[in-house]
């Protein structure tokens, strides 16, 4: 089969590698769309202790079964599955107890386990019991059903943010992950959104959607505008969706006394730790707390909120690539050209 495997810090190879066999207790996937994350950047310039190259990078992935081990149950050959990231281990102390994206082995498709940048993709026997694998609703197409991963993890984020109804919230950075966030928000009541971003182009882009507020931090204060629009309060919760040391500095004066600030973007390696005033978190009383990833009862769900029409993923995806052309899809993500990459093996 054709794979993308990552061998080398920026290096990233189109090349034929042997189709995976598939074990008694295992599934292959076709993979028809996996989509560009962040993170997959992250590994390309940075590495990760968890990836060994060689190894195929990935995550956020939709496929169809072509091969079913015998003793699986619950799919079989021809199914549309989409598949997450985080796979917990299933028997640890934080699997058992629901939150497998906090696994001390913290297994996850396109880290120690190959993922989704090739033809076929092996789901072993830890993925198929325990992990983010759920078929993809009728009309739903499989470029949109990756999506699922991506807004699995804002909605793990905002839960643990606890936003609630007649809310008001903060989101710093105008990706796909703070646009999914934004919608994702609205549902689950806030009554006003401020989405704020450095780069006008992608501030734009985010224009269609349903924001109360967007501001453009190269021409406007954050701080300024957000207490305008709060009267002088500050914002219940404040999500910085994006890799910056100084937005999470800035997190902290946005928010309202007893506000929820949530460090959901994680930074690049080999970045400073930043410096808050720890006396605007005593004497708010605030709650700052971080989320990572998500556990496979939020990427079910973000499958039937996207098929329902909720989130609308479709108007995301503004580029597709072919693998052959992956480090271009690479390139339009990181370049920013548009919000959502999407690579079709």
């Amino acid at each position: 089969m054709k794979a993308a495997v990552f061998e080398a810090l920026e290096k990233l190879v189109v090349q034929e590698v042997p189709t995976p066999e598939v074990g008694d207790n295992e599934l292959l996937l076709r993979v028809r769309a996996c989509a560009v994350c962040g993170s997959d950047l992250r590994i390309f310039h940075h590495g990760n202790p968890r990836v060994k190259p060689p190894q195929i990078i990935g995550h956020e992935i939709a496929g169809e079964v072509v091969a079913r081990g015998k003793n699986v149950t619950g799919f079989e050959e021809g199914d549309r599955v989409a598949v997450g990231a985080d796979v917990p281990c299933g028997v640890c102390e934080f699997c058992r107890a629901g939150i497998g994206n906090n696994c001390q082995i913290n297994y996850a498709i396109g880290y120690q386990f190959p993922g989704g940048f090739a033809e076929y993709i092996l789901l072993n026997e830890t993925t198929v019991n325990y992990g983010p694998v759920h078929h993809i609703p009728e009309g739903l197409a499989f470029e949109e059903a990756c999506l699922a991963e991506p807004l699995g993890c804002t909605i793990n984020g905002l839960e643990l943010s606890r936003l609630g109804v007649w809310e008001t919230i903060v989101i710093i950075g105008a990706g796909p992950a703070g646009i999914l966030m934004s919608q994702l928000a609205r549902h689950m009541g806030a009554t006003k959104i401020i989405l704020a971003q450095r780069s006008r182009a992608r501030l734009e882009m985010a224009r269609q959607f349903d924001i109360d507020v967007l501001v453009w931090t190269q021409e406007e204060d954050l701080t300024e505008r957000v207490m305008a629009e709060t009267g002088g309060l500050g914002a219940d919760v404040v999500v910085t969706a994006c890799a910056s040391p100084e937005a999470q500095m800035q997190a902290i004066g946005l928010a309202k006394n007893r506000g929820r600030i949530n460090f959901f973007g994680g930074l690049p390696k080999g970045t400073p730790p930043i410096t808050i005033d720890s006396n605007v978190v005593h004497y708010k009383e605030c709650f700052v707390h971080g989320s990572h990833g998500c556990v496979p009862r939020h990427h079910k769900a973000a499958l039937g909120l996207i098929a329902a029409g909720m989130v609308r993923a479709r108007e995301l995806i503004t580029h597709e690539f072919p693998l052959d052309r992956i480090n271009e899809a690479f390139a339009a993500h990181e370049t920013r050209a548009g919000l959502k990459v999407i690579v079709k093996p």
